[in-house]
């Protein structure tokens, strides 16, 4: 243990680590994730540490036994970032780049510099440049689920279908159930984002609505 020798290489790995990690983790702490700019610096460290020491006290037939644990490890953080809020989970992005943030720090421990700027460049780009894209998408086609409650009147609720195809929007019918002089329906809609909000603001308006969930 006390024959370990350090060069300015093992400085610089560190440096370029707390560079790698600083650039990645700025844009989760600009987009007040769980998993911030301070977080993502210390995985990369962590990493690039990890790989450093597995190197320097690993056998020659097993060098990499250390750092080959640092992906459970990861696994563990990037578990405790997702969670799931009703029918949604969130926080999979944050999970997904510290452990992308864990394999730039094991690559930069091992001396591969140009490829984990390379990638490092590529995960920017996803995170800031494919955002545009992705809201773009979701402005093209948007989810919603839709419930409505209605005075029952011996009728179903299938004129709100029309109403839905009226606005090219696609639904897609779940349960509808009768509740003393109530009825309410439940529907899955698919379209353009644009498109729900005009639908949205018409049963708004619509007087025999008594419950609206959008």
């Amino acid at each position: 243990m006390g024959n370990m020798h350090f060069s300015e290489v093992e400085l610089l790995k560190l440096f370029v680590s707390l560079i790698i990690g600083g650039v990645i983790g700025a844009e989760r702490e600009y987009r007040s994730k769980s998993a911030g700019f301070r977080t993502i610096i210390l995985i990369t460290l962590g990493s690039t540490l990890f790989t450093i020491f597995s190197i320097q006290i690993g056998s020659a037939v097993s060098a990499d036994r250390i750092a080959s644990n640092i992906v459970t490890g990861i696994g563990f953080l990037g578990a405790g970032v997702i969670f799931r809020e009703g029918s949604r989970v969130s926080g999979i992005t944050t999970a997904t780049t510290i452990w992308i943030a864990a394999a730039l720090g094991m690559g930069v421990g091992g001396g591969y510099f140009l490829i984990c700027i390379i990638a490092t460049g590529l995960v920017l780009l996803v995170l800031y440049g494919f955002t545009l894209l992705e809201r773009y998408i979701d402005s093209a086609s948007q989810t919603r689920n839709y419930r409505i409650v209605c005075r029952y009147e011996n009728e179903t609720l299938i004129h709100y279908e029309d109403l839905f195809k009226q606005y090219k929007l696609h639904a897609y019918r779940g349960t509808q159930n009768k509740s003393a002089d109530s009825i309410t329906g439940n529907w899955i809609v698919y379209g353009p984002a644009r498109n729900h909000e005009k639908v949205i603001a018409v049963l708004l308006k619509d007087q025999r609505i008594r419950e609206f969930d959008f």
